[in-house]
């Protein structure tokens, strides 16, 4: 039911407006703002452990947030970085845990540090995660714009055509911006295409050019780092409590969506 729901979120009329939550209370948060689906992100997730982005740091935090906000009663993918390292047979079991916890969905990226994994690699890791659990959507990021690689549109048509042929339900490709970079993956992507919100081009326009999906990434988490700090310089400077703030009634109630039962 939830994997059918999600799966069909990429298929509607509109694009997927997906937001990226960094603990239980953003996800739920969001999830009680009318977000369709929920889904993590990796950055938000280490920082807020104190640990680093995609060094396969946060495997035991990425599968208790998973557990926990696959109960809000919206689909949630999950970023589990390059599948916290292992063979491929190691990296789907993880994605099979997730799965029977619930998650609809995960994101495995390419990157490598500063490099492209081999795309036999890459393609490995999917195959053995579709077998597994074929129900489960894989969304399949590759990071040539984001790492500057040489010929960086060449070398996404390339891995998002390799990484659908394989079994990904979807592709990702963070960093491609601009019309012309966008129709061209669109075009050239078997499988709902992904990319990272840009408010440069609205919504309806990415839509026009083939973009299934819209991830917000770490943007929210960033945002909410620099809300945080700007309201505690500007009170510390006398300046009055921002009146909109959720209150503490309305956070407690963010443990679990109403109309469902109490996390155990």
């Amino acid at each position: 039911m939830t994997f059918e729901r999600f799966r069909a979120l990429h298929h509607g009329p509109e694009p997927l407006l997906l937001p990226n939550a960094w603990d239980h209370a953003s996800a739920a948060a969001l999830a009680e703002a009318g977000f369709a689906a929920v889904a993590t992100t990796s950055l938000g997730v280490a920082a807020a452990a104190g640990l680093p982005d995609a060094e396969q740091a946060t495997w035991a935090q990425t599968v208790t947030l998973a557990r926990g906000i696959a109960t809000l009663g919206v689909p949630v993918t999950v970023d589990i970085e390059g599948g916290f390292g292992g063979p491929p047979a190691r990296v789907a079991e993880r994605a099979a845990e997730l799965a029977a916890a619930g998650v609809a969905g995960i994101n495995i990226e390419d990157g490598r540090g500063q490099g492209l994994a081999e795309v036999a690699e890459q393609v490995a890791l999917i195959g053995a995660i579709k077998q597994q659990v074929p129900r489960l959507f894989v969304n399949a990021r590759t990071d040539p714009f984001w790492l500057r690689a040489p010929d960086a549109l060449a070398t996404a048509v390339h891995r998002v055509k390799a990484y659908a042929d394989a079994g990904a339900d979807g592709v990702f490709v963070p960093g491609a911006a601009g019309e012309p970079q966008v129709r061209a993956l669109a075009a050239a992507a078997p499988v709902p295409l992904n990319v990272l919100i840009q408010p440069q081009v609205p919504v309806a326009r990415l839509a026009a050019l083939g973009v299934a999906r819209i991830s917000y990434g770490s943007l929210l988490f960033r945002a909410a780092l620099r809300a945080a700090v700007t309201t505690a310089l500007q009170v510390a400077a006398g300046a009055p409590v921002p009146g909109d703030l959720p209150s503490y009634e309305q956070v407690q109630r963010l443990r679990h969506r109403p109309g469902l039962p109490d996390p155990a």
